[in-house]
């Protein structure tokens, strides 16, 4: 079984292609924008096209547009190679490659997130979520972040602030680890998951 995996929902932007378990080939980037513009040349680029029987996609939280630009490339590129769409979310990838390099380590996962505050959510040593993801301050991060080691794109600054020097690991999202990840991290028919609401809200009836 082949499996193209698209992660464009964070600063990053990453492709990579599976035979099974093992990496065929992959790229990431650190974009912060221009998402659209690179990722469909970055899965040309891959063998055949990236053309695959399953593809994963990163559904967030992260970036809005990040996030529906690697929505609309899995449903088109599945609709044209009637391929099968899963989903799986950012902060759980990044737990999964900390808990690569610090096996047996809780982890708080803290991400950037909009209008100053932070995605956050924590793992047992396991893998297992042991919080819901939430949008918090990054005071409030801070004052909930228990775990010995901090990892994601603001794990360097929520160090810092805790003050009790935890071990941090400053990485973002890479579809290339797409392996670490067990089969109930991924979900069926996946839906953008944004972390917080919209900025923009309709008018209330009144």
């Amino acid at each position: 079984m082949r499996r193209l995996v698209i992660d464009s929902a964070t600063e990053s932007c990453s492709v990579a292609l599976f035979d099974n378990d093992t990496l065929i080939a992959g790229e990431c980037l650190t974009l912060g924008r221009g998402h659209a513009e690179r990722l469909v040349p970055m899965i040309a680029a891959l063998p055949g096209n990236g053309r695959a029987d399953h593809i994963a996609v990163d559904t967030g939280p992260g970036s809005f547009t990040g996030i529906r630009v690697g929505l609309a490339a899995a449903r088109a590129l599945a609709l044209a190679w009637g391929a099968h769409v899963e989903g799986y979310a950012s902060l759980t990838l990044v737990a999964a490659m900390a808990r690569r390099e610090r096996p047996g380590t809780a982890v708080d996962v803290v991400m950037t997130g909009g209008h100053g505050e932070w995605f956050m959510r924590s793992f047992g040593a396991d893998g297992a979520p042991v919080t819901d993801l939430c949008s918090l301050t990054p005071d409030a991060a801070a004052t909930q972040s228990r775990a010995p080691l901090v990892a994601g794109s603001q794990a360097e600054a929520l160090a810092g602030r805790r003050g009790d020097a935890p071990a941090f690991l400053p990485i973002l999202p890479d579809a290339r680890a797409f392996g670490l990840l067990a089969a109930h991290d991924l979900v069926a028919d996946p839906v953008a998951v944004y972390g917080r609401p919209p900025d923009a809200r309709l008018p209330q009836a009144g």
